[in-house]
């Protein structure tokens, strides 16, 4: 299967206001590396070459100087400009030109993981469309979308519920198929005024057309101080690989 890569890379970062008052959140460093390496090198591991980088006006131009091209990456990067913030699914939707009807794989830019994302690609590829999310256990699910599955089926999906049902946390890191853009297309907006990847996810599991697979290693988000301090140390224990990029003098 060819797949198509989106970072999504938005937002205005205020849970980490100082630190994101002169830069986009997905510019600080976590690790050896800027937060948005970390998903753009998963996705080129995972042999996903085309990459589409959506981000906000205010710091495009740094996120165009960090990433440039996709050249030191050996990927090929487009960027799109989100006006204002509307929602993940609001930003998913900028991608689809550039999707070109190919199947993708989308990563939220504030996740950091230690699996290689092959096999999750190889288990999509075999489900013949539709879309699948990655799952992953953690200790405060109140913070994120919450899945709960029964055997290899996902039941239900509630955005961050005061009382979780399960532990299972819906990580930012996903594969859908040319549907999603329809499916985008027919939901409305929540109580915050946003699109929400959860209505996109509920609308493919109404359809009999979601699957999950489990997170295996470390995974963390990095939206908040202890997140980010988290997914950094985590980060500098077992180093990415990275590409060699030539030091500017």
């Amino acid at each position: 299967m060819r797949l198509k890569g989106v970072i999504l890379a938005g937002g205005k970062g205020s849970r980490l206001f100082p630190l994101t008052k002169v830069t986009n959140k997905h510019l600080l460093p976590v690790g050896n590396a800027p937060m948005i390496w970390h998903p753009a090198w998963k996705m080129k591991q995972a042999g996903i070459e085309e990459i589409l980088i959506v981000t906000g006006t205010e710091h495009m131009g740094d996120v165009v100087r960090c990433l440039g091209s996709g050249k030191d990456f050996g990927c090929r990067f487009s960027y799109k400009v989100q006006d204002e913030a509307g929602g993940i699914a609001q930003a998913l939707s900028l991608g689809e030109n550039f999707a070109g009807g190919e199947e993708m794989c989308v990563i939220l830019g504030d996740n950091l993981f230690q699996e290689e994302l092959g096999p999750q690609v190889q288990a999509y590829a075999a489900q013949g469309g539709g879309a699948r999310i990655l799952l992953k256990a953690v200790p405060d699910p109140h913070r994120f979308g919450v899945a709960q599955v029964a055997g290899d089926r996902v039941i239900d999906i509630q955005e961050k519920p005061t009382e979780a049902k399960s532990d299972l946390a819906v990580t930012g890191i996903y594969f859908y198929d040319r549907d999603v853009f329809d499916i985008i297309r027919t939901i409305r907006p929540s109580r915050r005024g946003e699109l929400e990847i959860t209505d996109v996810n509920n609308a493919y599991l109404q359809r009999g057309k979601l699957s999950f697979g489990m997170l295996r290693g470390w995974w963390s988000d990095a939206g908040t101080f202890p997140s980010l301090a988290r997914a950094g140390e985590l980060a500098t224990q077992e180093p990415m690989p990275f590409p060699d990029i030539p030091r500017e003098d």
